[in-house]
């Protein structure tokens, strides 16, 4: 692998994990020549380790791995950290591309693609982020704003429509979570780790259970809910 020492730093981040190093060494060329600065691991154990100790910006993962599979690496990923994950495969079933999607993937890129096409929703995907987040962890804003949705963080106060609508102080901290990691999916029983401290072996159905009252008080029909989403089979997603 090419050293990076002394060139000019690029203002993201890129991390590849892919096991032909050919196609790795593509990739990390065009990216470099667009201004951002690129590592790159050949195996899913080293990729995996990076990825959860470096602070990249983006992630391009292959998912047929040695040790490690992409799928697995963006399992982990993405419970710790909110970053877009571009998973790269020869595969073109729909299986594939699905279950990608519903670890959390923010993209599926079929094998062979230009490094052009690379760059290009690379670029998308960083903007995307940058103006869903404004730069930041959408948890550090004073508010999140999604449509007719408005959440102040500080005052812990939610709007719809600009009409205030009360919750407890569970139901707040479950919706500015899911509003905060636009597009993820969480399974209940990340949410109820996360939300109410625990590990996965409480009464995970706590979480069905306020997902029903929250989108009673912010959905405008309920049964077809427009920001929090079930993902069937693998858990709860806030769309934008």
């Amino acid at each position: 692998m090419r050293q990076t020492e002394g060139r000019v730093k690029g203002l993201h981040n890129i991390l590849i994990i892919e096991d032909e190093t050919s196609i790795a060494e593509l990739q990390r060329d065009y990216l470099e020549i667009n201004g951002f600065t690129v590592e790159m691991r050949h195996s899913g154990e080293e990729g995996l380790k990076r990825a959860l100790a470096w602070n990249c910006s983006l992630l391009i993962v292959d998912i047929m791995l040695p040790h490690v599979d992409g799928f697995e690496i963006c399992r982990q990923v993405r419970a710790v950290k909110d970053i877009p994950i571009l998973l790269v495969s020869a595969k073109k079933e729909d299986i594939d591309k699905i279950r990608g999607l519903g670890l959390g993937a923010d993209d599926y890129i079929v094998k062979p693609f230009s490094p052009s096409e690379l760059v290009a929703r690379v670029k998308a995907h960083l903007a995307r982020y940058e103006r869903l987040s404004g730069g930041r962890n959408a948890a550090q804003r004073e508010e999140i704003r999604i449509r007719g949705l408005r959440i102040e963080l500080a005052s812990r106060r939610v709007f719809v429509q600009e009409q205030e609508v009360v919750c407890t102080a569970k139901e707040f901290d479950l919706l500015s979570f899911l509003a905060a990691h636009p597009n993820r999916v969480f399974s209940k029983e990340q949410l109820f780790e996360r939300i109410w401290g625990m590990d996965s072996n409480g009464d995970i159905a706590t979480v069905t259970v306020h997902v029903r009252r929250l989108r009673e008080k912010i959905e405008a029909a309920p049964s077809h809910p427009e920001y929090i989403e079930t993902v069937w089979g693998a858990g709860y997603r806030f769309n934008v």
